[in-house]
């Protein structure tokens, strides 16, 4: 039962996931949508950038909201109201009349996601053991790619209709994701790392007997000893505190076809990577995926160098170039939610998280605002700007990151050079001596034990 839940909750916590990758995929088929260009009057290229970046702004938006809001509502609290948001905000898209109307629905479900972003992973990673946290936190982009997946074939499909059903049934799709994550969200657990920070400790332990239990003795000691472990790390750490596939010729409806071909690539690729992620730990996919980034990017470059619209060969040789991007973007998509969520303290996670992932929608909007100006002023030189990035990450993982595979949350303390106290679940004999009574911690646990 313990295990059933554990997985079922973060399955269904990936609906956030989905949700993202929906509404990122669905506005590149919408804005090039017959219907579309001609109900909003051949919109231009500056304003088709501008639909795309108020979803970023809004994501940014978001994830302010959650960096001071989140440890306050708490995991369920905050993904109910991202969810409830994120179904206003796609009503609004659905229903537009005026482009300004469309903007403000994209700002407010960018908003939306940028919260549920910042707290998917992290909830998922709570809730879930050692052994499991990769895949479960890493959830979300397995169901980011399936949104994305959905979103370009299902506008292709509605590619073939002449009316206005063309782009607004695929925006009013979005809010069916949103509904099911703000209906479905109060019948999960809270995060038992949330419940013990907020001194809720009995109510964190039963959560963890209802996560993890599975009825033998052994397994309870483990549920023991991992209450033990979270308690004990708090209480010590507060003493401390399409655009490309159109240049190349291809018409509208086989563009969107072969995005959709490339969607489901990255299901299979999300799904190895997956599979991988807790076996073969973060980092070495992460140096894997920078590597395999940087060849594909010079590739890319030295073909767009000699870019013949004539030449068949070096049209396919580009298209599938994009593919094999695809392919070692997955490790760095997976892990780039996992890793944020599952290296700081419990007091801080919330923060933190929604700090990566600020950092992460800012990024995605000054490139989104620039990158069009750069690609036609530099051209294929813009590939090598991009290349070098990868290649200082990659320098970056190999001396800089530690690996973060098979420990516990609270034993991250040990990875990052501040571990304070032994862990009860690595040596439960050297935790009960530190927390002896009489210790400096032992009275921050009775104070703790007393509050209940």
């Amino acid at each position: 039962m313990g295990k059933a839940l554990t997985w079922g909750s973060a399955v269904f916590l990936a609906t956030g996931g989905f949700l993202f990758g929906y509404d990122s995929g669905i506005i590149t088929s919408t804005i090039s949508q017959d219907q579309f260009i001609a109900y909003f009057s051949n919109p231009s290229t500056t304003v088709q950038g501008g639909i795309v970046s108020a979803f970023q702004g809004g994501a940014i938006l978001g994830t302010i909201i959650n960096l001071f809001t989140g440890n306050m509502w708490g995991r369920k609290r905050a993904i109910a109201v991202g969810s409830a948001i994120a179904c206003l905000g796609c009503a609004i898209q659905a229903g537009a009349v005026k482009m300004v109307m469309l903007m403000i629905g994209r700002f407010i479900a960018g908003m939306a996601v940028g919260m549920l972003t910042s707290v998917v992973p992290m909830y998922a990673g709570e809730l879930s053991e050692a052994k499991h946290r990769g895949i479960l936190s890493g959830l979300l982009q397995w169901m980011l790619s399936w949104g994305f997946l959905v979103a370009q074939w299902l506008g292709y499909g509605c590619s073939f209709s002449n009316s206005p059903f063309q782009w607004r049934f695929p925006l009013a799709f979005q809010c069916i994701p949103a509904i099911l994550l703000v209906s479905g969200v109060w019948f999960l657990t809270e995060s038992p790392r949330w419940l013990m920070e907020k001194d809720r400790h009995e109510e964190a332990r039963a959560v963890l007997y209802k996560l993890h239990a599975d009825g033998t003795p052994e397994k309870d000691e483990y549920i023991e000893l991992e209450y033990r472990e979270i308690r004990d790390v708090i209480a010590a750490d507060r003493l401390n505190r399409p655009q490309i596939y159109k240049i190349l010729g291809f018409s509208n409806q086989t563009s969107l076809m072969i995005i959709g071909i490339s969607g489901a690539l990255s299901i299979v690729y999300c799904t190895i990577g997956l599979w991988l992620l807790d076996r073969v730990g973060r980092i070495k996919p992460l140096i894997v995926s920078a590597a395999g980034l940087a060849a594909s990017l010079v590739v890319n470059a030295a073909l767009s160098q000699h870019l013949d619209p004539s030449n068949g060969n070096l049209l396919r040789a580009m298209v599938a170039m994009n593919f094999v991007f695809s392919l070692f973007y997955t490790p760095l998509g997976i892990i780039s939610w996992v890793y944020p969520a599952e290296i700081f303290p419990v007091e801080i996670r919330n923060q933190g998280n929604s700090i990566t992932t600020f950092t992460n929608w800012t990024l995605n909007l000054i490139f989104a605002q620039f990158s069009p100006g750069a690609l036609k002023n530099i051209g294929f030189r813009y590939f090598y700007v991009f290349f070098v990035f990868n290649l200082c990450a990659m320098l970056a993982y190999i001396f800089f990151y530690p690996e973060t595979k098979g420990k516990t949350l609270e034993q991250m303390d040990e990875m990052f050079g501040d571990q304070l106290i032994p862990h009860a679940l690595e040596d439960p004999v050297a935790a009960n001596v530190a927390m002896e009574k009489g210790g400096i911690f032992a009275e921050e646990i009775e104070r703790i034990e007393d509050s209940n």
